[in-house]
């Protein structure tokens, strides 16, 4: 025989645990428990933003955003950045205090009914416990003249169980502050039936 084991002291493999912070997404071990909604967010004469559903889990919600994005009478060049700038969030663009936020930035945001806000802009200090409103993109396909696209916002921790607002805003995309309304406590239920893939 060419290659014979070597007689060697047995140590067990390290285990390979990967997680992220719970502020920054749903856990990847959880189902979570989709919530129906079916609210239209924002629309303008080339972009649509609807909330088919919220996904509650244990720890905190994913709302699942679909964006839908038209040319029309749109050049090219403004399309593509339609098309592009949505899968940015606040932490790829540099901003100073007191700047104006630019135009091409999508800006999401919570507001409870104590006053506390929660925005996708919100700068994290590493460490912080604070909550928090996450964006992330969750995959898109592009067709001749159009872009659909999803957005996940992760809510960290739960929201209170009282109703509480849904903010957008995205001045390149034509969309005006638009706020819609969430019912906290269908979301804290629904979190409630939310169950792990393992035991």
């Amino acid at each position: 025989m060419f290659f014979e084991s070597v007689e060697t002291e047995e140590v067990p493999s390290p285990r390979i645990t990967p997680a992220l912070p719970p502020w920054m997404g749903p856990p990847f071990t959880e189902r979570g428990t989709i919530l129906l909604t079916d609210r239209l967010l924002g629309r303008s004469g080339n972009v649509v933003l609807h909330l088919p559903l919220i996904r509650a889990y244990k720890t905190g919600c994913a709302f699942e955003v679909e964006l839908t994005v038209r040319q029309g009478d749109l050049p090219a060049g403004d399309f593509l950045d339609l098309m592009m700038t949505h899968m940015y969030n606040a932490p790829h663009f540099r901003m100073r205090a007191g700047e104006p936020l630019p135009d091409r930035l999508l800006r999401w945001g919570v507001r409870y009914r104590d006053g506390t806000k929660l925005t996708t802009i919100d700068r994290r200090e590493p460490g912080s416990t604070e909550p928090m409103l996450y964006a992330m993109a969750s995959g898109d396909g592009l067709r001749t003249g159009s872009l659909s696209s999803g957005i996940r916002l992760w809510l960290w921790p739960l929201p209170p169980q009282e109703p509480f607002e849904l903010a957008v805003e995205w001045p390149m995309g034509g969309i005006e502050l638009s706020i819609t309304e969430i019912d906290g406590a269908a979301i804290a239920a629904a979190s409630e039936r939310s169950t792990d893939y393992w035991p």
